[in-house]
């Protein structure tokens, strides 16, 4: 802590939110970069500053599925979803864990809930096209077939 911060007794607000950005900025370099341990760990700083935001739940989730943290990531997007329900994002990371978990109905529940308010881009029909085709084979009779692929 500096001179100047010690006398005016400590840091001052914005320097608090330029600490917890660089968290959350730490955190995407390194997913950039493939260290999704390290970024998991950055997400992890950035929420003890504020545990309810979305945005490093939702890449928290992402980056801990990447490396195979199936439980963890349920976790964060399933706190995401409890703090909004209507994250498209969310319903979708969490259907396509929920299916690798063999949980097809949970799935459905998610993939419908993210096909009912969808997301908008350029590459938003590619993301919707394969819930709906996902959403279809889990609601298919079973005739001995795979389940379908996760992301």
């Amino acid at each position: 802590m500096s001179f100047w911060d010690r006398l005016f007794g400590g840091r001052s607000e914005s320097a608090q939110n330029r600490q917890r950005l660089d968290y959350l900025n730490e955190a995407l370099v390194l997913e950039r970069q493939g260290d999704f341990d390290a970024a998991v760990t950055s997400y992890r700083l950035a929420l003890r500053e504020r545990p309810d935001d979305l945005k490093i739940l939702q890449n928290m989730a992402i980056a801990l599925t990447k490396i195979g943290r199936v439980e963890e990531a349920v976790r964060a997007y399933r706190k995401a979803l409890e703090l909004d329900a209507s994250l498209s994002g969310a319903h979708y990371g969490l259907a396509f864990l929920l299916i690798k978990r063999g949980d097809s109905t949970g799935a459905a529940k998610h993939l419908s809930a993210f096909l009912a308010k969808p997301p908008t881009g350029p590459d938003a029909a590619r993301w919707v096209a394969h819930a709906q085709g996902t959403l279809e084979q889990l609601r298919a009779p079973s005739d001995g077939a795979s389940p379908p692929a996760g992301e």
